[in-house]
């Protein structure tokens, strides 16, 4: 995802705002030429630290947790990713493809609408998508099907503060123009599967596309344990997805 540093910045007021080390390399993808192996392999690296990092607390958690994680050195970060808000866009980027992708799959190999939707939401909920979806995505879902901007139903944003993990309020994020076509296409996809379930009357009436993509955000805790998370996340769903169906009058 490609939004403005700026408005990054403001929706990460939490994270730590670090400059570039001087001799910072460029953005991750400017680069024309190969990587040497040792140079893919840090950058290989750092991105399954993001991911974890901002998994566990929130796209607010520091850059310099994610090179610990990584067990680099900051200044190797900040070469690939010459700011934070580069490196959250890459993940939320990521993560959005990832989840269409998935909404794709369920749409394609599955018949029975139910099904499909039922599929979507443990897969994404069992890969841990709900813990690095991007909030805009949830926002531009919200702001398309009811035409307001009410941020009162969205997950809030786990970030960390004073050594304790807390939760604190989104602040408003401006999607750029090159952002949209990710969003849509998510939106779109979870459409079809929505629209799918409902027409067959599987589905309550009321449930919309932004419900369905807060079950996802909602539904994959982070836990210490894994297989303590696995057990709390499945049985979390089961009990939302219960709340998704129609029931006969």
């Amino acid at each position: 995802m490609h939004v403005q540093d700026s408005h990054w910045s403001s929706a990460l007021a939490a994270g730590t705002t670090m400059s570039a080390p001087k001799g910072g390399g460029r953005p991750d993808g400017a680069r024309t030429t190969p990587l040497r192996v040792d140079a893919q392999r840090n950058l290989e690296h750092v991105l399954r630290a993001a991911r974890e990092v901002f998994g566990e607390l929130g796209y607010g958690a520091p850059m310099e947790d994610v090179a610990r994680r990584a067990r680099v050195g900051v200044g190797t970060v900040y070469r690939r990713f010459p700011s934070k808000d580069v490196l959250v866009r890459r993940i939320a980027e990521e993560e959005t493809s990832r989840l269409t992708d998935q909404a794709r799959a369920a749409l394609g190999q599955e018949e029975e609408p139910w099904s499909a939707l039922s599929r979507f939401l443990r897969t994404s909920v069992a890969s841990g998508a709900g813990r690095l979806l991007p909030p805009q995505v949830l926002r531009v879902g919200v702001a398309e099907e009811h035409g307001l901007q009410d941020h009162a139903r969205l997950p809030q944003q786990r970030t960390q503060a004073a050594g304790e993990l807390r939760l604190v309020p989104e602040a408003p994020v401006a999607v750029a123009a090159e952002d949209d076509a990710g969003t849509a296409q998510l939106l779109d996809v979870v459409g079809q599967l929505v629209d799918r379930a409902r027409a067959a009357g599987e589905l309550r009436p009321d449930v919309s596309v932004s419900d369905v993509l807060l079950v996802i955000a909602t539904a994959a805790p982070s836990l210490p344990d894994a297989a303590q998370q696995a057990a709390a996340s499945g049985r979390l769903l089961d009990i939302l997805l219960e709340g998704l169906r129609s029931r006969p009058a």
